[in-house]
């Protein structure tokens, strides 16, 4: 498997962001081999604490999180999926498959045999992260799921799939700034589309703009060169154009059974379980009501909802956030 590594200076003078780096070798699934980062913070004999990011962002964005939890005296360990942050970055959009995704962060899990693990997930760090939760719920203490979901069910049928494809085909890319309004429209294609088209068509994704764009606070522009510092060029980006291509939609999509399984998992976790999902993200709104209807785990937990913050609320309101761990955790103790 081809890949590129973002140079280390790339990183170098990065607002709110001066954490060494650490590196896990995980088998690419062709024989090769891929390096994923992660930050690790915090006393050795801390409870761990996973943070998990989606498209297409990078662990920078657990920058505001992670000293808090730290001063708290957790041990805080923050990845980057393969294709972001200082992981590698696989060149074809053909090496990017969901199931991959899973297996290369189950042999990071692994590799790194965290134990007594608090989740904090969003975006596709749910998508993923849930699918290790059900691979391995003896890993993991406590989950926290925010402005991310598991799909389990195509919202199309399968005599709608046609024309639905060629609806999708028949969409503009349009501009990034147009996006939010779609998620948001009641009429017309799902705003779910458009996103997935711009991403798999814009040629120069915006990184720092999508990141930007979907918050409440103005992005200061070094916040926004941040999020792009892991890609130099187009060449970089290829797992973010990618990503959305990859939620199952579709009644043929191959990783439906998977997800169902995991939802069978799910469905019997028991351990405590928190929805904390954001006031004004337009993309996972309402979201939270299939994980208190479906997890044991939910029941009786004081469920959040993180105010003032977009789809990336760690960005927008990560003290929010983190306080919220803290006092899950508190509330229940292992």
């Amino acid at each position: 498997m081809e890949t590129l590594r973002t140079p280390d200076e790339r990183f170098e003078n990065l607002p709110g962001y001066d954490f060494a780096p650490h590196y896990t070798q995980v088998p690419d699934g062709e024989g090769g081999g891929l390096r994923i980062h992660h930050i690790e913070e915090g006393p050795a004999d801390g409870e761990p604490i996973l943070l998990m990011h989606g498209q297409p962002s990078w662990c920078f964005l657990y920058r505001k999180m992670i000293p808090i939890l730290v001063e708290s005296g957790y041990r805080v360990f923050a990845p980057d999926l393969v294709g972001f942050g200082r992981s590698d970055k696989p060149t074809r959009r053909s090496d990017y498959t969901y199931a991959r995704h899973v297996q290369w962060m189950s042999d990071w899990l692994s590799t790194n045999n965290l134990n007594g693990i608090t989740l904090f997930c969003q975006d596709w760090g749910g998508l993923i992260g849930l699918r290790l939760v059900a691979a391995f719920p003896d890993r993991f203490a406590r989950v926290v799921v925010a402005n991310t979901g598991l799909p389990y069910a195509s919202p199309i049928t399968e005599e709608m799939a046609p024309s639905v494809r060629k609806i999708y085909e028949s969409l503009p890319v349009v501009a990034h700034g147009e996006l939010t309004e779609r998620f948001a429209q009641k009429d017309g294609p799902p705003g779910f589309l458009y996103w997935r088209k711009f991403c798999a068509e814009t040629k120069e994704l915006p990184i720092g703009e999508i990141v930007g764009g979907l918050g409440t606070i103005p992005t200061p522009s070094e916040v926004r060169s941040a999020y792009e510092a892991p890609f130099p060029d187009a060449s970089y980006r290829t797992g973010a154009h990618i990503f959305p291509s990859l939620v199952p939609m579709f009644p043929d999509d191959p990783e439906l059974p998977a997800n169902r399984a995991a939802w069978k998992v799910l469905a019997q976790f028991d351990k405590p379980f928190l929805t904390a999902f954001s006031d004004s993200d337009p993309v996972t709104a309402g979201g939270e009501a299939v994980f208190q209807k479906r997890i044991p785990g939910t029941k009786n937990q004081s469920h959040v909802t993180i105010p003032n913050a977009g789809h990336f609320l760690q960005e927008d309101n990560g003290e929010d956030c983190a306080a919220t761990m803290i006092a899950f955790i508190h509330n229940n103790p292992a």
